[in-house]
């Protein structure tokens, strides 16, 4: 279980909207989260990799060997 403490305007907006629809405000809490999470969870797996890039601990890999190695050649 997680517990928020949200912004009295957050808070607000999630009353009206749950009396609004009939659903609860931990339904559109949840919904929301969801939604973000996959963004996050790629920005922060975007930014370990350019960071071990970076380092010179992984390397690039050509756009040409890419669509060769899986038929997507013109």
């Amino acid at each position: 279980m997680l517990a928020l403490n949200l912004p009295q305007e957050i808070e607000q907006r999630l009353d009206d909207l749950a009396k609004l629809t009939g659903r609860s405000k931990s339904f559109y809490a949840r919904e929301a989260i969801l939604a973000h999470l996959d963004d996050l969870e790629d920005y922060y797996l975007a930014e370990q990799r350019l960071d071990s890039l970076q380092r010179g601990e992984s390397d690039t890999i050509p756009l040409a060997d890419v669509m060769k190695k899986y038929g997507l050649e013109d």
